[in-house]
């Protein structure tokens, strides 16, 4: 669970030059029919890519760049219906371009690499294949978000490579620090790259708003090592796959983890590859002061009105991390679920409404099932003893 919620930390735009994309040989915004203006507050025409200073670019030009760059860069956000829907379509407009594509996956470590050899080979079900890659333990969130693009995978034969670490690694880069762990516990990560000043601010930004920070603090530092840790070792998997294959390497991993050309670009930089293509969607009521210029190469509108209605999936608003007998709250959001249920940073969970909690998948899974305006009742261990609190989920939020 740590990798997944810091990477809903890390959705703000930062600062870095990314590549230059001529405009569009016109002025009229890409995806609008000529002399149509865009609607007052929408910066990105919908159904058009631009730069990241909000000038059309030509989509052709575009997508023939992507399709011969050594990776490109798909960002999300994880629980975004219309944002994987808009990386499945990207992706088979570069496979129509380029068939010699791999396809990256922030989603998977990469011990489960075989279960993903044997999808792309059909040699098991749907169902197999979730199982074999442990999908709600190691990610999560709903599968058929990412189904589709698996599927696209498995008909065309197109390798899909695991890109992450086990997460045990990042939290426990996070908690003791990347020095402290042995470099036969490091699951043959390099040394990061060290962030660019702009990626400092980004991430102190995310953690100041889940509670006070000091830049200068111990916290603060392994919370950067632990995220260079995990851009790393996401950034070489990338890297490594292109050298050994030639493929273009199509990377599906958070926005957080791209925006500003910081993260993982900033790392396949270090790493010999300053050419790949950072290719955000836009969604239309995202203030117009993040294309500052420095975000991505391109990004896409996704316009208005075409989210899918979702029930909102409950969350419960803390960061965590193994723990012995149960898991431990890092970390609470403030306003959050947990926090008015008066869980704190340090408390062992260990049951959620009577069920056993051994590890973080536990807890997310009796959460996610969780209707609006239900309790949950929580047993979480303290220094001065065991303690029942109640999470009250609201009726018409998260």
């Amino acid at each position: 669970m740590l990798p997944r919620l810091m990477a809903m930390l890390l959705l703000a735009g930062c600062a870095a030059a990314p590549h230059a994309l001529n405009a569009a040989p016109t002025s009229t915004p890409a995806g609008t029919p000529p002399g149509e203006p865009l609607p007052a507050g929408i910066c990105v025409a919908p159904g058009g890519w631009a730069n990241a200073s909000a000038r059309p670019v030509d989509t052709s030009d575009l997508l023939r760049r992507a399709a011969q760059a050594p990776a490109v860069l798909l960002g999300e956000r994880h629980d975004s219906p219309e944002h994987h829907r808009w990386q499945l379509h990207t992706l088979a407009a570069l496979y129509a371009l380029n068939p010699h594509l791999a396809i990256g996956m922030e989603m998977f470590p990469r011990r489960v690499q075989p279960a993903l050899d044997r999808w792309t080979a059909g040699t098991t079900t749907e169902s197999e294949f979730l199982k074999e890659s442990e999908w709600q333990k190691v990610w999560g969130y709903d599968a058929q978000l990412y189904l589709p693009i698996l599927h696209f995978a498995r008909m065309n034969r197109i390798p899909v490579v695991a890109l992450n670490v086990e997460r045990g690694l990042v939290s426990r880069t996070a908690r003791e620090g990347w020095a402290a762990i042995p470099p036969a516990e490091r699951e043959g990560v390099g040394e990061p790259a060290p962030p660019p000043p702009s990626y400092l601010e980004r991430l102190q930004e995310a953690m100041a708003a889940h509670g006070p920070n000091q830049r200068e603090s111990q916290g603060f530092q392994r919370f950067v090592e632990a995220q260079s840790v995990w851009d790393r070792a996401m950034a070489e998997r990338i890297a490594d796959t292109h050298r050994d294959t030639g493929r273009t390497v199509v990377a599906i991993l958070g926005m957080g983890h791209v925006e500003g050309r910081d993260g993982v670009p900033h790392q396949l930089a270090a790493l010999g590859i300053d050419d790949a293509l950072v290719l955000l969607p836009w969604d239309a009521d995202r203030p117009c002061d993040s294309l500052d210029g420095k975000l991505a190469d391109a990004v896409y509108g996704l316009g208005t009105g075409i989210q899918t209605a979702e029930v909102p999936r409950p969350r419960l608003g803390v960061m965590l991390e193994p723990g012995q007998g149960g898991v431990q709250v890092r970390s609470v959001m403030e306003g959050s679920v947990a926090a008015a249920a008066g869980l704190t940073a340090g408390d062992l969970v260990v049951a959620a409404a009577g069920t056993p909690v051994r590890q973080a998948s536990d807890l997310t899974a009796v959460v996610q099932r969780q209707a609006p305006g239900t309790w949950l009742p929580l047993t979480v261990k303290r220094a001065k003893g065991t303690q029942e609190l109640v999470a009250k989920f609201p009726a018409d939020a998260p």
